[in-house]
């Protein structure tokens, strides 16, 4: 094989390589600047089934929102705090006809908080509102200014953040999630080379090499 040919293939070959590398660097992940909505069950937060214009909390219920940057409800970081009921409305006698329901915000961290905003620091609320208050009812309560957009996504509460509502945010890594939601990074199709790329990488190295030793063997 002529020189110009075997110096082409062995190059080839080592920028295949390097690629390889390349794209087995940390893995990338895509998600969403939310607020999330949490229902408080005995001692655990679970995500809430239905959106808090249309649920319609109890007397007695703890339920919470947190800002974060989160993949789907399975990625979603939950409040960082856990009050008790007793903890948030010790300070609010009841009243007939109306109801109470504790509230926990967590405006998250200032790694999920948009370019040029810093989070204000969580808070519990106690809030009394009418027996067929809904939750929004109840946060419209003790967090104004709200904010939703068009498709009644809740996107600000205590005017938190300034813009944005459920915008999409790429290229976060897993070890940024906040701590209490850390987990075994998610296998993905670019957290390595391709079984098909490594062949073809084996395959022109194979190449390579037989060229060289018939090049040699001409020699001799």
């Amino acid at each position: 094989m002529p020189r110009h040919r075997l110096s082409a293939v062995t190059g080839l070959a080592l920028a295949l390589t390097l690629g390889a590398g390349a794209v087995a660097g940390p893995a990338q992940a895509s998600g969403y600047r939310y607020w999330s909505f949490w229902d408080r069950q005995g001692t655990t937060w679970t995500y809430a089934t239905q959106g808090p214009a249309t649920a319609h909390p109890s007397d007695g219920d703890v339920q919470g929102f947190r800002f974060a940057v989160s993949a789907d409800s399975k990625d979603a970081a939950t409040p960082r705090s856990a009050p008790t009921f007793a903890q948030v409305c010790a300070s609010t006698p009841a009243k007939p006809g109306r109801k109470r329901v504790a509230l926990a915000l967590d405006f998250g961290t200032p790694q999920d908080a948009p370019g040029g905003e810093t989070p204000p620091a969580a808070r519990t609320a106690c809030a009394q509102v009418p027996e067929d208050a809904t939750t929004a009812d109840a946060l419209a309560s003790v967090a104004k200014p709200l904010r939703y957009n068009s498709a009644a996504l809740l996107c600000a509460i205590a005017g938190y953040p300034h813009t944005g509502c459920g915008e999409q945010v790429s290229g976060r890594t897993d070890t940024s999630k906040p701590a209490e939601q850390s987990a075994e990074p998610k296998k993905t199709s670019d957290s390595g080379p391709s079984l098909g790329l490594m062949a073809g990488i084996a395959a022109i190295v194979a190449l390579a090499a037989a060229a060289i030793w018939q090049s040699r063997r001409r020699r001799d």
